[in-house]
């Protein structure tokens, strides 16, 4: 179970962490679960609570050593997306709405052709955006000030 590169990596994920997905592959075929993690290197998705596997973990420091069961990662096309209208596996397509916002919609024989909402735990951050001042960081009042006018000719270089 180690590290291996894909062969084709694929360039536009329409499977994102977070989408509800049913295994249709495997030894969990027919189980449905949602998206923890996404690999991007190996094409592969991590779906909770499935395609478990047996890891023998050695005692350390700090840690204790035995058996224990992990996810294991699925490879991407194994994998497909639940139509939230019917409840069966899609494909997913990009459609363009009357606002002009893009959004995934389901596509097949036994899609509705609703849209794919993205999921909720993607508006949140996995690291946290600093909100502190550094000592590198400019200061407000020094951002906000108007330093170029091109009416009056203030800020202009001498050419």
């Amino acid at each position: 179970m180690g590290w291996k590169a894909a062969e084709k990596i694929i360039k536009h994920w329409k499977i994102l962490r977070g989408d509800n997905v049913m295994i249709i592959r495997g030894k969990d075929k027919g189980e449905t679960g949602i998206i923890k993690r996404v690999i991007r290197s190996q094409n592969r998705v991590i779906v909770e609570g499935k395609n478990l596997v047996k890891k023998h973990i050695k005692q350390g420091q700090g840690h204790e050593g035995g058996i224990f069961s992990i996810e294991s990662p699925l490879h991407v096309s194994n994998v497909q997306v639940l139509d939230p209208a019917t409840g069966k596996p899609c494909k997913i397509g990009y459609k363009y709405l009357e606002d002009g916002s893009k959004v995934r919609v389901s596509r097949g024989l036994a899609a509705s052709g609703t849209v794919i909402p993205r999921p909720e735990i993607l508006k949140e951050r996995r690291k946290p955006r600093p909100n502190i001042v550094g000592p590198k960081d400019t200061p407000i009042d020094l951002v906000l000030d108007k330093t170029y006018d091109a009416k009056s000719g203030i800020g202009m270089p001498d050419l």
